[in-house]
């Protein structure tokens, strides 16, 4: 066996994958056409809940001081079980800022909470309409569309959810059981 001849400090480097993605800079939305590739082609769950944990990040961050405020406010509110104020919290912020679509989210979550589906279904509406590809706001609506019996519309928000995030748990196994409920099983 030949002995390796080079000197140690100039043998090739096996390239290492990066410890974190690339910092996305200012353009948002090159950012998240990136994040959201990143997302399809992970690897396993661990980098699919990194690159997803990127995405929402994304979606949360504001440049207004007052709406950052109000959203640590609201979040507070609901970790206090504090409902009510949480929604005075978001009503604010979705007139303040209309285009922050965390904040359509979030409101959208704590109506779905008290099963006002209309009200839930208006502010999902609303954030689909800023950003096509959230997930989260997919699968909520997918949630609701089963809970009022509408098992086709359901499936089709949940399939839409995982064609953007296909890493989302137990989503796989809802579409699944609904396939067979709304098309039957295969032959």
């Amino acid at each position: 066996m030949a002995q390796n001849t080079t000197p140690p400090t100039e043998q090739k480097k096996i390239p290492q994958a990066p410890e974190k993605l690339p910092n996305i800079g200012a353009d948002r939305s090159r950012g998240l056409d990136f994040l959201f590739g990143a997302l399809k082609a992970a690897p396993d769950e661990a980098s699919a809940k990194h690159v997803e944990g990127r995405i929402w990040a994304l979606w949360t961050q504001t440049p207004s001081d007052t709406t950052m405020l109000l959203m640590t406010r609201a979040k507070t509110a609901i970790e206090r079980k504090q409902p009510e104020v949480a929604l005075k919290l978001l009503d604010k912020v979705v007139r303040l800022k209309p285009d922050y679509v965390e904040g359509w989210n979030r409101r959208a979550t704590i109506y779905y909470l008290q099963n006002d589906y209309a009200k839930s279904l208006a502010d999902i509406r609303e954030v689909l309409k800023r950003e096509p590809r959230h997930f989260g706001a997919l699968a909520g609506l997918g949630m609701i569309m089963q809970e009022v019996g509408d098992d086709k519309r359901a499936l089709d928000a949940f399939r839409k959810a995982l064609e953007i995030n296909p890493h989302i748990e137990k989503l796989p196994e809802m579409v699944k059981s609904l396939t067979e409920k709304v098309e039957g099983r295969p032959i």
